[in-house]
């Protein structure tokens, strides 16, 4: 694929990661990545786009909050910091001819970036909206996306990726997409 190619709804797919008690405890803007990831969901389910979330440790770092494991109530845990060791993810993805997948969640250094590096080597177009993955420290946030870019993930926002995943305001679609658009959780 293209560096440029938009990434849209068809062939797309949202991975939200570890975004769980313990660990959303310790991110200093948590409010704005649920409220991110939970737009971003919503968007998903709106646009008939795949998304699928996962649980790193649960046993250790607590369950899925609330707000998005009653969006997504299958979440598998995992060991590895990266989720394609998790098999059902990547079952997930070859079964639906995903192109694309669009990650959100926590933390921006570790999983999920691991995660982006792996689905990148896997020959997978990989976009992450800023405003919806998060570090505990800002500087590893940081140097996570900066790295997450140079090795050809796309970085993007929230907004932007509803837009770009709805395409053209003659969809039916669109007015809702607007309205999570309009709630004014991003930033």
């Amino acid at each position: 694929m293209r560096a440029t190619q938009r990434l849209t709804a068809p062939r797309g797919a949202l991975l939200v990661i570890d975004v769980q008690e313990k660990l959303i405890a310790a991110i200093p803007e948590r409010e704005r990545l649920v409220a991110n990831a939970v737009r971003l969901i919503h968007g998903a389910k709106l646009l008939n786009i795949p998304a699928w979330a996962t649980e790193q440790y649960p046993k250790g770092l607590g369950a899925t909050i609330p707000a998005i494991a009653e969006l997504i109530p299958e979440r598998p845990s995992k060991l590895a910091f990266q989720c394609c060791a998790v098999p059902q993810i990547l079952e997930q993805l070859y079964g639906r001819h995903v192109r694309h997948i669009t990650l959100a969640g926590i933390e921006a250094h570790v999983c999920v970036a691991q995660t982006a590096l792996e689905l990148l080597d896997l020959g997978f177009r990989v976009q992450i909206p800023a405003d919806a993955v998060a570090s505990r420290n800002s500087s590893d946030q940081k140097f996570a996306l900066r790295r997450l870019e140079n090795a050809g993930a796309t970085i993007s926002t929230t907004e932007a990726v509803l837009f770009e995943w709805c395409e053209t305001a003659d969809r039916p679609e669109f007015k809702a997409i607007s309205g999570l658009i309009k709630s004014g959780s991003a930033g």
